[in-house]
């Protein structure tokens, strides 16, 4: 299976590069499942009904969240009708949403996509460990899944290390987001696992973390805050990972970083060239 997951689309220069860059790169690779972190598409914060919808038509099949996931309130009553929209699974009992989704993918086979999200240097949801735990056993790769997917969604790289290593040999691909920054340690772990710490962001690099630099700046040098962070315009790069998977073992066979785009160095899957 031919899998790509695009890290955190940021404001609209990242849809922007999304719908330019994404239904090229499914038909020349011949994707059969695509997943991207959508918390920041609305604004730089969470992500509304007609965003989602722009990624769906775009060909994403899952689109996951993370600590912005409900700063655009609608998400609240829009994501009990919007299947492939998953949210932490380690959100407290009764949150609206799924925190993972079994969708059909384009070779006609099923993933299981997962998000969660971490503890340190974050508020202290329930146990990642534990919830993606019961997320694993309850649709175990092989018997229940083709592929799986999980979006581990923390601050910390440590941590992101430990959940890669927790699920080795139990999903496909394990990858870090919310830090906006690509790793450049993206692996195969040894029981078959495909990792990296950070896909890093969709939107545009000329920026802190996607935001216009002015606001974050003023705050850093004098500790008052003046204004909104409001999300850089220029040209975006797509940043994600590309996967494929043994038919058999739906364990990981290659890892790719994808970077296209706006100012970052560009860097595409070699073995799909062609």
């Amino acid at each position: 299976m031919r899998i790509l997951f695009v890290g955190d689309v940021v404001g609209r220069a990242g849809r922007t590069a999304v719908s330019e860059l994404l239904p090229g790169m499914i038909r020349d690779w011949a994707l059969d499942l695509v997943i991207l972190n959508g918390e920041n598409a609305a604004g730089g914060f969470g992500i509304t009904e007609a965003i989602y919808q722009e990624f769906v038509d775009a060909g994403v099949d899952a689109v996951t969240l993370g600590n912005h996931a409900w700063d655009q309130r609608e998400a609240l009553v829009f994501i009990d009708r919007a299947p492939r929209l998953v949210r932490p699974a380690n959100y407290p009992k009764g949150t609206p949403g799924r925190g993972s989704a079994l969708v059909d993918t384009r070779n006609g086979k099923r993933a299981l996509v997962i998000n969660a999200i971490g503890r340190v240097f974050m508020t202290p949801f329930d146990d990642p460990f534990v919830v993606i735990n019961d997320q694993l056993e309850s649709c175990p790769l092989r018997s229940a899944a083709d592929a799986i997917v999980v979006d581990f969604h923390c601050e910390a790289s440590s941590e992101k290390q430990g959940i890669g290593h927790f699920c080795d040999g139990r999903a496909s691909l394990v990858v870090g987001t919310h830090t906006h920054v690509p790793s450049a340690d993206h692996q195969i772990l040894p029981g078959g696992t495909a990792y990296m710490t950070d896909a890093g962001m969709t939107g545009d690099y000329d920026s802190i973390i996607g935001m216009q630099k002015e606001e974050p700046l003023r705050r850093f040098t004098t500790g008052i805050p003046s204004g909104r962070f409001e999300p850089a315009l220029g040209a975006a790069t797509l940043c994600g990972v590309a996967v494929e998977t043994d038919d058999v073992t739906g364990l990981a066979l290659r890892i790719a970083p994808v970077r296209s785009g706006g100012r970052l160095e560009p860097t595409l899957p070699r073995f799909w060239a062609g």
